[in-house]
């Protein structure tokens, strides 16, 4: 995917509008730029910003190792900055990135945020994804679903029966969803179109296709040149 263009980010100027602390340092705070998830949490100076609205891959402060971290530079996790924000306050930063190699912590986990009981864990591959969007955590239970069924499960029975009982549920669903927008019904249509996302994400199940792929499709004909 093409990185960002220099006039979607913001100016290097922009330091000067953010409250750096006592340190000259600021917390920054890592999205996935298509489902929302939660990477990582690190911190910028003045010269790490300054640095990765210059090149458009993302730079941190090591307060550890008192120096300039180029995310990724060694391991190959480089992280494309896709846009940045500032809280209300303008001290906390949100970027929003493309992890590659969808693995952002240290430990080999997709994000830093993978415990969730009170015995943390080594992370690593195997880790728990961050939450994310409705849609990509769907997904994730119909996927689970498809790895291992359940007795009774409607997905399962969905998948089991293939393309034909698949297709057959995205046609009648599609056929009311166009009903409840006949009816101008906006509780209906809401309610059709969570059916119909429902049995669409069945079918990309069913294909081997992930739902990230489709996020993708649809992030890279944004601002695409318009159809006739």
């Amino acid at each position: 995917m093409p990185p960002p263009a220099p006039q979607d980010l913001p100016p290097a100027s922009l330091a000067e509008a953010l409250r750096f602390n006592d340190a000259g340092l600021i917390p920054a705070v890592a999205q996935d730029w298509l489902d929302g998830a939660v990477l990582m949490v690190a911190w910028m100076n003045r010269e790490s910003l300054q640095r990765s609205l210059e090149s458009g891959e993302v730079h941190y402060w090591s307060r550890s190792r008192q120096e300039l971290w180029h995310k990724g530079a060694t391991s190959g996790h480089l992280q494309k900055l896709r846009g940045l924000r500032y809280d209300c306050d303008a001290d906390v930063l949100l970027l929003s990135v493309e992890q590659i190699g969808d693995v952002a912590c240290h430990t080999g986990a997709r994000s830093c945020f993978y415990d969730a009981d009170p015995q943390p864990t080594g992370g690593g591959a195997a880790a728990a994804p961050p939450p994310a969007d409705a849609c990509t955590e769907l997904m994730r239970v119909i996927e689970a679903r498809q790895r291992q069924p359940e007795e009774g499960s409607y997905t399962n029975k969905l998948l089991a029966g293939g393309d034909n009982r698949i297709l057959k549920k995205i046609g009648e669903e599609s056929a009311e969803f166009v009903m409840a927008c006949k009816d101008d019904d906006a509780e209906a249509i809401a309610g059709e179109a969570a059916d119909l996302l429902f049995h669409l994400q069945v079918a990309l199940a069913h294909h081997g296709v992930s739902w990230r792929r489709v996020q993708e499709v649809l992030a890279a004909r944004r601002g695409a040149p318009r159809r006739e």
